[in-house]
């Protein structure tokens, strides 16, 4: 798989779980209804991303925020988006990468673009959203992490690592 790709995701998984870290950390947020319907939203997109260059042999399956009462159980729908994220990343291949993917939600005036093109704007997409949720917490008076995808190559490139403690 092309390196940049590569970095996309492993950074995306790194952001998040420093993302859900922040908001885990500061009780507001934890219980936050914006953050959630919008946590909610980026691992829902990521899982429908990878449903869309997949075999789409089974249907997407959709969820709403308020399938998820608590902030654990919304967690765990993060980390299993990520568990799908990365089985797909780690073993598609760059002729795979190369393959056209039609984009089922744009009905009006279709789209197809590259497989690559598609993980890409799903990455993008995420990276939006995290911002956005940058914005929220400092609202809700914590402070969040810095999430750059500079800093992730300054760093050292860490793996996320979801079940290491806070702090």
């Amino acid at each position: 798989m092309q390196s940049w790709l590569r970095d996309l995701y492993g950074h995306q998984a790194w952001a998040d779980v420093q993302q859900w870290r922040a908001i885990e950390a500061h009780p507001g947020a934890r219980e936050d209804k914006v953050l959630h319907n919008r946590l909610h939203h980026i691992h829902l997109v990521q899982r429908s991303f990878i449903w869309t260059v997949g075999d789409r042999t089974k249907p997407f399956s959709f969820s709403k925020p308020e399938d998820f009462s608590t902030f654990d159980a919304l967690k765990f729908f993060a980390r299993e988006a990520h568990d799908e994220v990365d089985r797909f990343v780690g073993g598609v291949t760059d002729d795979q990468l190369a393959q056209p993917v039609t984009i089922p939600w744009f009905r009006e005036r279709p789209l197809t673009i590259t497989v690559a093109e598609a993980l890409t704007q799903a990455a993008m997409h995420s990276q939006w959203h995290r911002g956005q949720n940058a914005v929220r917490l400092r609202e809700l008076g914590a402070v969040p992490p810095t999430l750059d995808l500079i800093v992730w190559y300054w760093i050292g490139r860490p793996r996320a690592d979801w079940d290491a403690p806070n702090g």
